[in-house]
C-alpha cells in the first residue's frame, strides 16, 4: 500500500470542507466539485465526497447513504498533539460533545464528538499517567 484514503460521505461538501477546515487547522489538498481531500499524514487523506455525488457513481448497487444521514456509521480516531484543543475547535465548528477528554482503558486520553453528518470523531493523545508501552 502507498497510500490510503478514508472518505466520508456527507450532505454538503461545502460546509462539511469548513468544518474540516476549521477543525484540523489547515486548508483542503484538494477542494473540487465531488471531492475534498485534507492529508493527514505521508500516506493518509480524509476525502469528503458528497452523498449524492457516489450515488450517482455508483447507482442502484449502493444503498443510498442519504437514508443514513445523522446516524453514526464510521468514526475517525485521530491521535494528535494536544487532543483538547481539536475537540475545542471541533464544537465551535458545530461538532456535538459526546464525551469530553479522558483517560481510556487502553492508554490514551481521548474525547469524542459527532461531526456534521453524525459521524464519529475521537481526538486521542498518549495519557502521561499510563506507561508507554
Amino acid at each position: 500500500m502507498t497510500k490510503t484514503h478514508f472518505i466520508l460521505y456527507v450532505q454538503d461538501q461545502i460546509r462539511s470542507a469548513e468544518f474540516y477546515s476549521r477543525v484540523l487547522d489547515c486548508a483542503p489538498t484538494l477542494n473540487v466539485p465531488g471531492m475534498t481531500e485534507f492529508t493527514l499524514s505521508e500516506s493518509c487523506v480524509l476525502g469528503i465526497m458528497p452523498e449524492a455525488g457516489i450515488k450517482r457513481l455508483l447507482g442502484d448497487a449502493l444503498p443510498d447513504p442519504v437514508r443514513a444521514n445523522g446516524i453514526p456509521r464510521s468514526e475517525i480516531y485521530l491521535r494528535v498533539e494536544d487532543a483538547s484543543a481539536f475537540h475545542v475547535r471541533a464544537l465551535s465548528a458545530g461538532a456535538t460533545e459526546l464525551s469530553a477528554l479522558a483517560g481510556r482503558d487502553w492508554g490514551d486520553r481521548v474525547a469524542y464528538c459527532l461531526n456534521l453528518d453524525g459521524h464519529v470523531l475521537a481526538f486521542a493523545e498518549q495519557d502521561e499517567k499510563t506507561p508507554k508501552s
